[in-house]
């Protein structure tokens, strides 16, 4: 329907005739000159009607209400004064779907609308320049992940979200009616990462939605999530780092070149990431610089939000903590080689936050039983899985981004909500 979107013009197109789209994002009518500012996916152009040089009939359509979705025909005028440097002198306005509700809130963020208020109506809420912004990042972090990874030679696959049994250990899960068995969605796609990496891929990562019914009510969780992950056969956890680091500088140094004016919609100033630079420190060693800090904290215990951001405070926006208890990790984890009480694990922390987990994988067919069996988790229950492993299992390492608290640190965020399309927690299921 259009010729061109709002970025595409420029004072250089003086006199040429277009075609732009959009919804109606401000209004000013002063009389004889009115200004409506059409709002598309890629920014905002300025519309100029003056009396005697326009009809009356366009005049009238300089008055619709904001977020009305229009069509606009007209001429490219060059003016210093307009923000971007040009204008467009309207020949013709259709509305092309006049209101019959109102928007519940405004968009422009002149009027401070509540999370739940915006998150109840999201497609309107998407149609704010803070939200466009947030999700432009997140577009280009699931761009840099995948273009990152296929340049290392990695295989994107997708896997189930219905299984039969947990894929992992502790985590509460959502039960479904599968025909006349009982199943579950996936916390996580860990096994078949796994599996894949038996079956010969040796290097694979995917995109895929976990689910986890755990009844938290925080900023930082999500009872649905988007995880980024990667597998690597004939690896081990050094090799995981080291590609870990690569993909998470790639995505902040990315999301800096690819992204400017988003991260200035959002005052958001971003320091470039070096992987080679960022340091990492043993789970033992945290502990012990929590300690200096009067954070008294024994073997064993989790890392808690408050600790995370204290570790980021001593060194560093971007951390990777690794060597944590064997205990407090997932049954597949390998254990440290001489050192047992510790599995080679690792977190990344970025600006406060875990952002990242992974591991090392127990790939020895009795270690895997031991380990289930310590959890108090029957074996049996996972027969397929450990089957796998009798048939040539590699040494393999691997982990997780989350998409969602990635999105959530690169941007500033308070709430991982805003970082959702449709967030799925405790009380929401709609939209």
């Amino acid at each position: 329907m259009r010729t061109h979107y709002a970025n595409q013009l420029s004072a250089q197109d003086d006199g040429k005739e277009v075609v732009v789209a959009g919804w109606v994002h401000e209004l000013r009518n002063m009389g004889k000159i009115a200004f409506m500012l059409v709002r598309d996916h890629s920014g905002i152009v300025q519309i100029t009607a003056k009396k005697g040089i326009v009809d009356d009939a366009i005049m009238s359509e300089m008055n619709l209400p904001k977020e009305s979705v229009v069509l606009v025909k007209g001429k490219v005028k060059a003016n210093k004064e307009a923000k971007n440097g040009f204008e467009i002198v309207p020949a013709g306005i259709t509305n092309l779907n006049p209101l019959s509700s109102e928007i519940p809130f405004e968009v422009t963020g002149k009027v401070p609308a509540e999370i739940d208020v915006r998150l109840d109506h999201r497609h309107i809420d998407l149609r704010r320049l803070e939200s466009k912004s947030i999700f432009n990042i997140q577009s280009s972090i699931l761009r840099s992940f995948r273009e990152t990874l296929q340049l290392e030679g990695f295989q994107e696959i997708v896997t189930p979200i219905i299984v039969e049994a947990a894929t992992e250990g502790g985590t509460d899960l959502f039960e479904v009616k599968y025909f006349e068995k009982k199943a579950y969605l996936t916390q996580s796609p860990q096994l078949y990462k796994q599996l894949a990496v038996i079956g010969g891929m040796d290097r694979i990562f995917m995109i895929t939605k976990a689910m986890r019914a755990e009844k938290h009510n925080t900023v930082y969780h999500l009872n649905e999530s988007t995880q980024m992950d990667i597998e690597m056969g004939f690896a081990d956890h050094t090799d995981a780092i080291r590609m870990l680091k690569k993909v998470a500088a790639g995505i902040i140094n990315n999301v800096i070149k690819w992204n400017g004016n988003d991260l200035e919609q959002l005052s958001v100033k971003l320091q470039r990431a070096d992987p080679d630079s960022i340091k990492e420190i043993t789970y033992r060693e945290a502990i012990d610089a929590l300690a200096k800090e009067n954070e008294q904290l024994k073997f064993g215990d989790d890392l808690n939000r408050k600790d995370e951001e204290e570790l980021c405070r001593i060194y560093g926006d971007i951390l990777m903590v690794k060597e944590y208890p064997t205990a407090a990790r997932a049954f597949y984890s390998m254990p440290k080689e001489g050192d047992e009480e510790v599995c080679n694990s690792f977190d990344l922390l970025y600006k406060g936050l875990e952002i990242s987990s992974g591991a090392q994988r127990i790939h020895i067919p009795s270690m895997l039983m031991d380990a289930l069996k310590g959890r108090g988790i029957n074996p049996d229950e996972f027969e397929f899985y450990i089957n796998a492993f009798r048939n040539g299992a590699p040494p393999h390492a691997g982990w997780s981004i989350g998409l969602e608290r990635m999105t959530m640190k690169l941007t500033n965020m308070p709430n991982i909500r805003e970082c959702s399309m449709f967030p799925r927690d405790r009380t929401r299921v709609t939209p």
